[in-house]
């Protein structure tokens, strides 16, 4: 048999067109609709990266005829199936296609900012404005030699591009110039005074969420913030997924670093546009992110941060351009990214850690980043310690049955009185899904209001009747499994019920123990006593919008009075300002790193013993 009569009868390449962007592409035959988006550009959401476990790619194939996957039964209604809809994931190109990709959140709800410190304004930026003398036959210093003198009391670095300019600059200029300074560099002389003009932009890079905040420099004050969802989203909603990416194809690597720039340089275009500010005008950029989102961005292969020992390529990282992150600023403009203290205890810990001031209080104080990794930190003033658990993704709502991010319709407030239950729901929308806070919110209520038990099982329907006759038609069966009903498809904003499985109680229990295990287990190498503890802080978005009286309640933080709990909110951001703002906080962030010492769970034989017994809730 010859290879052409070995070859597939279909065709090579086929066409899928997306809509309503109304993109066609041509892929080969026999890839996944959501590779097909995912490689030209087209965001479908996704937090398991197209594994097929989160069911949440869900696009409308105009052909209705494709066939159906187990998965899609279990995602979608039998009238749903009938319309065409089918998860990304599953659905195979095999011909010409539309498909109805629906719009993604890139924008969710996120805190922008959060506790922080006063600091002595002292930038690494700095302007002089100098008039100097006209160049003579008797006087023929050379065009640097003559700036340098200007500024006698600084030893600095000319970067070779100012000279490529200088000369035409100097004489257009009259000889009047101002001198942009980024520490010990001097990376341009501008033709007249434009002291006035000095910025610098403070990223957040989250797995999720990404935040910028604009800083006049000049002031000290935010001028314009803006946040929006990582790019990268589509590889998956946790580090682990994304890294996993990178090993099975290697041209993940380049595309996740092309996704991550894209992001930043978007919102550094979004925040110079609110204020009216040229971004030729940025003359510094500082990055607080994840030891694996910091990796990503700069292109560096992530594969040993995602396999034991957990090895970082390094832990800091010196004389970057904000070229470098991909962002369009000062083509000169210099980056500045906190370093890390691990693998899983990164620079935006070190950032948040630094803005808490939790080396200068001396208060006991509990840190804690909840996320899919949950970073820990406690100290004193005097000593600092710290630890990462490994929480999952329920916190993001990703392994959750209706779980979606905090975007408008996501139920986020859970309350239940004598009077039956009440729903928070984000932009007062129809309910289609429940983000983080709302599922801690429901889970603690039931099991406050004793239809939960401590070991996270619902009670049976007889004693629901008995005890909440009220709430009894929300508990239902289907599929063999246990479910609560938040909202009835009526209620809701999809025509679908907004449900809590038995399965979802579970995946918080898992979340909520490994946490729960590793500050407990923080304290007692500190050697004090979860009573002894003054002050806990919920940083991160979730943390902001997270109930303390709920957190408390499923044993998810210290039992400790709810005023003492505090949303810390956005110090990751908070913290890569204070670097901008001040030379010497970024040199207190790196003293952080022989300040802090590192506890590995990994290495606790009790671990797995201590995180059992941490299942049940209080």
């Amino acid at each position: 048999m010859t290879a052409i009569e070995d070859a597939p009868s279909g065709p090579a390449r086929v066409s899928l067109t997306f809509l309503p962007a109304g993109k066609s592409v041509r892929v080969p035959s026999g890839v996944s609709v959501f590779d097909a988006a995912l490689w030209n550009g087209v965001p479908v959401d996704s937090t398991c990266g197209g594994h097929g476990t989160c069911k949440k790619c869900k696009v409308r194939v105009i052909d209705a005829s494709l066939p159906i996957s187990a998965l899609d039964e279990r995602a979608f209604s039998a009238e749903q199936l009938g319309q065409g809809w089918r998860l990304a994931c599953m659905a195979t190109a095999t011909r010409d296609l539309e498909v109805d990709v629906p719009e993604l959140t890139t924008r969710p709800k996120a805190a922008t900012v959060g506790v922080g410190r006063q600091v002595i304004l002292r930038p690494a930026v700095q302007k002089r404005f100098l008039t100097l003398e006209d160049a003579t036959l008797s006087d023929q210093r050379t065009d640097v030699e003559r700036v340098l003198a200007a500024i006698d009391d600084l030893e600095l670095r000319v970067d070779p591009h100012v000279l490529r300019t200088l000369g035409r600059t100097l004489r257009s200029a009259n000889w009047q110039v101002t001198a942009v300074i980024v520490g010990t560099d001097l990376i341009a002389v501008e033709p007249g005074d434009t002291t006035g003009a000095a910025y610098g932009v403070a990223y957040d890079l989250g797995t999720t969420t990404a935040v910028a905040t604009l800083m006049d420099l000049t002031t000290g004050a935010p001028i314009a913030v803006a946040s929006m969802l990582n790019k990268q989203q589509p590889f998956g909603a946790d580090v682990i997924s994304r890294i996993s990416s990178t090993m099975l194809d290697p041209e993940s690597l380049p595309k996740l670093q092309e996704l991550a720039q894209a992001t930043l340089d978007e919102l550094t275009q979004d925040v110079c546009a609110q204020a009216g500010v040229d971004p030729s005008s940025v003359y510094e950029v500082a990055l607080a992110g994840n030891a694996t989102m910091a990796q990503l961005i700069l292109g560096i292969d992530p594969e040993p941060l995602g396999v034991a020992p957990f090895i970082l390529a390094t832990a800091s990282y010196a004389d970057l351009l904000a070229a470098d992150l991909g962002v369009h600023v000062h083509p000169r403009a210099r980056a500045m990214l906190f370093p890390h203290l691990g693998a899983y205890v990164g620079g935006d810990i070190i950032a948040g850690v630094l803005a808490a001031g939790m080396d200068r209080d001396k208060r006991l104080r509990l840190f804690i980043d909840i996320g899919t990794n949950c970073e820990i930190v406690l100290g004193n003033g005097e000593k600092l310690m710290s630890t990462a658990a490994p929480a999952g993704p329920a916190f993001e709502a990703a392994s959750i049955r209706c779980g979606m991010r905090a975007a408008p319709g996501a139920i986020e407030v859970v309350a239940i009185g004598d009077a039956g239950m009440t729903l928070q729901v984000i932009d007062d929308a129809p309910p289609v899904g429940i983000c983080g806070s709302g599922l801690v919110d429901a889970i603690a209520e039931l099991a406050r209001v004793g239809l939960l038990d401590s070991s996270g099982r619902f009670l049976s329907d007889e004693r629901i009747a008995e005890l909440r006759p009220d709430l009894a038609d929300r508990f239902v069966e289907r599929d063999g499994e246990r479910l609560f009903v938040l909202a009835t498809a009526a209620e809701s904003g999809n025509g679908s019920d907004v449900v809590l499985s038995q399965r979802d109680v579970r995946e918080l229990q898992f979340a909520k123990a490994a946490i729960s295990t590793g500050w407990k287990l923080l304290l007692e190498e500190f050697g004090v006593e979860e009573s002894e503890i003054q002050q806990v802080l919920l940083a991160g978005s979730f943390g902001t919008y997270l109930s303390a009286r709920s957190a408390v309640g499923i044993g998810l933080v210290p039992s400790i009075p709810v005023m003492r709990i505090v949303s810390a909110g956005n110090v990751a951001g908070e913290g890569a300002k204070m670097a901008l703002l001040s030379d010497s906080e970024r040199h207190g962030a790196r003293a952080l790193l022989d300040e802090i010492h590192y506890v590995e769970l990994s290495d606790r034989t009790d671990f797995n013993d201590r995180f059992v017994d941490e299942l049940a809730f209080p």
